[in-house]
C-alpha cells in the first residue's frame, strides 16, 4: 500500500481521466486524482498493481463507481479527456502510446496526453508529432519532488506544448501539483528537468564533500548544518538530506539507478546542442561508483558513501 498524505483539493469539475503506470510517483499520483473527485481508469503492467490501487482509492460519488483498472492503455483512454502518464523511459513511453493496445489508438479527437516520464526532449517531440496527426495533444510535463513530492501532492511540473491543451491539463493536475508550469513547445518540459538533474547532481557532491570534510575535523555536523542552513549554503538538499547523509541513511526515495538514467538523457542532449558538462559528467561517473558499492537503489544523497 502506498497511502497519499492529505491535502486540500481545488474545486474543479469531475473529469473522466486515465493514469498509466503506477509506480512509486504514478500510483500516489493518480491517488490525488481519485481524491479530487475524478473518474480515474488506471493502467499498469502488473494487472495486480492496478487492482490494489483500486481497492485503496475507490470511493462511491453520486451512487456510481468512479474507478476502473483496465487491461490495456487503450482501453484506458477511451473514455478519458485527459491521459497522464509516468513509466521508466523512451521505450516504456512509446509502448503505452503507440500501437494497437497504445493510448493513442484509445483517445477520443481533442483529447490531451500528459506524459510526466522523464525522458528525452526527442520522443517527446515525436509523440507531439505523433499526436497531432490523430487530432491529439501531448504535453510533456516531467515532475520534481520525489516519492514525498508524489504523496503529499506537492510536486513541481515542468511542460512542454500547446497553451490551449496545457490550459485544460493544469486544473487537474493541480490534484497532484504545487506549480504547473508551461515552459515552451513541445520538449521544454524534458529540458527544463535536465537543467533541474544538473542543478541536483552539483549540489549534491558539493555537500557530500562539505560534511565529510566536517566529519574529518571534528565538527558536529548536524550542528554545522543547521548553522549555515541558515546563510547563502542553504538549499534543498541541505535542508532534506545533510542530516540524513551525516547519519549514515539512504532510503530516500529517488534512487541512484534513476538519477544515472537521467544524467544519461542530460549527457545525450549536451552532445547534441554544445553545452560543457563537466562537472555533471564526473558526478555522473561518481554514481556509477556507488552503483558499483551495491548502491543501486540508494538514493541519490549516497554519493557521501564514496568519501567514507
Amino acid at each position: 500500500m502506498n497511502n497519499i498524505n492529505v491535502k486540500t483539493y481545488q474545486a474543479t469539475p469531475a473529469r473522466q481521466v486515465a493514469f498509466l503506470g503506477l509506480g512509486v510517483m504514478g500510483y500516489p499520483m493518480a491517488g490525488h486524482l481519485a481524491r479530487a473527485g475524478h473518474h480515474v481508469a488506471v493502467y499498469n503492467r502488473s494487472a495486480a498493481k492496478a487492482g490494489s490501487w483500486c481497492a485503496e482509492f475507490t470511493a462511491p460519488q453520486g451512487g456510481q463507481q468512479v474507478l476502473r483498472q483496465a487491461p490495456t492503455p487503450k482501453l484506458a483512454a477511451q473514455q478519458a479527456d485527459l491521459v497522464f502518464c509516468c513509466v521508466g523511459n523512451d521505450d516504456d513511453l512509446r509502448s503505452v502510446t503507440l500501437g494497437a493496445d497504445g493510448a493513442f489508438a484509445g483517445m477520443k479527437p481533442g483529447s490531451v496526453f500528459v506524459d510526466h516520464t522523464t525522458a528525452s526532449a526527442s520522443v517527446a517531440r515525436e509523440l507531439s508529432d505523433a499526436a497531432s496527426k490523430l487530432g491529439l495533444a501531448f504535453i510533456d510535463a516531467p515532475v520534481s519532488g520525489g516519492q514525498a513530492g508524489a504523496q503529499n501532492g506537492l510536486l513541481t511540473v515542468m511542460c512542454g506544448g500547446d497553451t490551449a491543451a496545457f490550459e485544460r491539463a493544469e486544473p487537474v493536475a493541480m490534484a497532484f501539483s504545487r506549480a504547473f508550469t508551461l515552459l515552451g513547445p513541445s520538449g521544454a518540459g524534458q529540458l527544463a528537468k535536465m537543467v533541474n538533474q544538473i542543478c541536483i547532481a552539483g549540489l549534491v557532491q558539493g555537500l557530500s564533500e562539505a560534511i565529510a570534510f566536517g566529519q574529518l575535523a571534528g565538527l558536529d555536523m548536524p550542528q554545522v548544518l543547521d548553522v549555515i542552513g541558515k546563510g547563502a549554503a542553504q538549499s534543498w538538499q541541505l535542508d532534506n538530506r545533510g542530516k540524513t547523509m551525516v547519519a549514515d541513511k539512504f532510503d530516500f526515495g529517488f534512487a541512484v539507478d534513476w538519477m544515472r538514467k537521467d544524467l544519461g538523457l542530460v549527457l545525450d542532449e549536451a552532445k547534441r546542442n554544445g553545452a560543457r558538462l563537466p562537472v555533471t559528467a564526473l558526478v555522473d561517473q561518481f554514481y556509477a561508483d556507488v552503483q558499483h558499492m551495491g548502491g543501486r537503489r540508494w538514493d541519490t544523497s549516497s554519493l557521501i558513501k564514496r568519501l567514507k
